[in-house]
Formats: structure tokens, C-alpha cells, sequence
């Protein structure tokens, strides 16, 4: 059995990192609320935007000619890999990189063995990750889940974008969390380039604007090579918006996680400690007892 001592060293422990999670839950908690308004505001912007992209371009023959449309024979990939930082956000980054190395594993595995995929990290846990595992690591936004803003993220998109139309890349996917609520992150991979076609689905209710014929001004080539490149970086973006949301609302359930952890450990070790404590006043007890027994005698 420990000894006294010991049992109130690992209390004293076990109470100053409940401490430190309960303050940690209340930061994350705090940054959430303001992720959570970024991403809820960027949702219908992107949504609007990328459903503007699909019913201008649907008869459009020059969206057929766009750069970030080309279909090649699939030899180069990068995969952009949404983690963060910092740990201590449960299975967050740990379901993002093993997504990725799945993906990989299953669709561009023959691609891989010859060191045609590379890993463009956004979040250092990501870029720590894949060097480990001796993928091509490409670190120069690693910093820009740190220090967010879509002028950061812009340049990753538009770093992507430049490779894909030079040729140094014929696919490149994105892999990030989802954001559903604080206790679900749903991990997602999205191809960014080439630029997948979508139908436009046919609604009872809504307005036939996908045949509807539109005025172009200035010209509907410059319209459409404005508003593919636009479409594309906000895709980006809100997949890191997603990310951060999904970031605290992991870190906010584990820290509260571990508080009650800790406050079942402190009851536990109260309870060893009370034990300790009243089998030695027990045994001193008996010593005294004994003691003036043989006195007695």
C-alpha cells in the first residue's frame, strides 16, 4: 500500500491537471463559439457561389475550355491535408492522416511507389505525420491553419492551382474535417482539381434558370475565368474553416473528457487515501495498546 505521502502527491497531481483541462475546455469553448459563426457564415457563400459556377457554365463551351478542367492521365498527385497544430483534441488529427494514407493506399497506390504523391500540409501535426511516414512534404502554408485568413489560404490555393495547370500535378484532393457539432467531426476528401462537372438537377418548384439565356458583361470568358479561380479558393478556404471549427469542438470534448476522468482518479485516491490514513491511525492505536499492556505486567 502507498504511503501517505504518496497518495497526497498524487492528489495534489491529479487536482492541478484537472485544473488545467477545465481551463483548456473553457478556451477551446470560447474559440469555438467564434469558429462556428465563421464557417455558419461561409457555408451559404460558398454553396451560392459554387451553384452560380454550375448554372452559368452548364451551356457554356467555354467552361469546357477552362485549365482547371484538363483531365491527364492521373501520374502526380497532391493530397492537401487539413490538421492542426496542436494535439490534445482527441482522434481529430489522427482521422484526417489516416483518411489521406487510405485514399492513398486505395485509389493512387501504384502512384506512390514511384514518389509521384505529395503531401501539401496545412497544420504542423500533418506535415510531422507524413515525414515520418517519408511522403514529400510540402511545408511552405504549414502556418496557415495557425494564422488563418483567406489571404493565407489563397496562396495555397492559388500554389495548387498554378501547379495543376503547369502540369506538375494531374490531381489534387483535399482531406479535412467536417465540422457537424462539438462532439461529431465528419472527415471528408474533396478533388480540387480537376474541376469535376456536376449536373444541374432538374426542380418542380424552382425556376428553369439553368436554361435561361444570360447577358454576359464584359464577356463570358472573362466572367468564367474570374469566377473558376474564385470558386476554387473559397472551396479551400471553407474546408479550413471547417477544420477549425471541428479543431476546437475536439479539444473542447477531450479536455472535458479528461475533467471527469480526473474527478473519478480524485475520488479513487481520496478514498485510498482515507484508508491509508485510518489503517495507520489503527496501527498506532494498537501500538500505544499494546504497549500499556505490557506495563501492566
Amino acid at each position: 500500500m502507498a504511503s501517505l505521502k504518496e497518495v497526497r502527491s498524487r492528489i495534489s497531481s491529479v487536482s492541478s491537471t484537472q485544473q488545467i483541462t477545465k481551463a483548456m475546455k473553457m478556451v477551446a469553448a470560447a474559440k469555438l463559439r467564434r469558429a462556428q459563426d465563421n464557417i455558419i457564415q461561409m457555408r451559404p457563400y460558398a454553396q451560392k457561389l459554387s451553384e452560380m459556377l454550375g448554372t452559368v457554365s452548364a451551356g457554356a463551351d467555354v467552361a469546357a475550355e477552362s485549365p482547371y478542367k484538363t483531365v491527364r492521365p492521373v501520374e502526380r498527385i497532391l493530397m492537401i491535408v487539413i490538421t492542426s497544430d496542436r494535439g490534445l483534441c482527441g482522434a481529430f488529427n489522427t482521422n484526417v492522416v489516416k483518411a489521406a494514407l487510405t485514399r492513398i493506399s486505395e485509389q493512387y497506390a501504384s502512384q506512390q511507389s514511384r514518389g509521384n504523391v505529395e503531401i501539401m500540409a496545412i497544420g504542423k501535426k500533418g506535415a510531422e505525420a507524413f515525414a515520418r511516414r517519408g511522403f514529400k512534404v510540402n511545408r511552405e502554408f504549414v502556418d496557415s491553419f495557425a494564422k488563418l485568413s483567406f489571404a493565407n489560404v489563397r496562396l495555397a490555393a492559388e500554389s495548387a492551382m498554378a501547379s495543376f495547370v503547369a502540369g506538375q500535378y494531374d490531381v489534387v484532393e483535399v482531406v479535412y474535417n467536417e465540422f457537424k457539432n462539438v462532439v461529431t467531426q465528419v472527415v471528408r476528401s474533396m478533388q480540387m482539381l480537376p474541376i469535376v462537372s456536376t449536373a444541374v438537377t432538374p426542380s418542380t418548384t424552382a425556376t428553369p434558370t439553368a436554361n435561361a439565356n444570360y447577358s454576359f458583361e464584359p464577356s463570358e470568358e472573362a466572367i468564367l475565368a474570374e469566377l473558376i479561380p474564385k470558386s476554387l479558393k473559397i472551396q479551400l478556404y471553407k474546408a479550413v474553416l471547417e477544420s477549425n471549427a471541428s479543431e476546437h469542438g475536439a479539444r473542447m470534448t477531450a479536455m472535458d473528457k479528461a475533467t471527469e476522468n480526473a474527478g473519478e482518479l480524485l475520488k479513487e485516491l481520496r478514498l485510498v487515501y482515507n484508508r491509508t490514513r485510518q489503517a495507520a491511525i489503527t496501527k498506532e492505536i494498537l501500538e500505544i495498546v499494546g504497549g500499556a499492556e505490557a506495563l501492566a505486567k
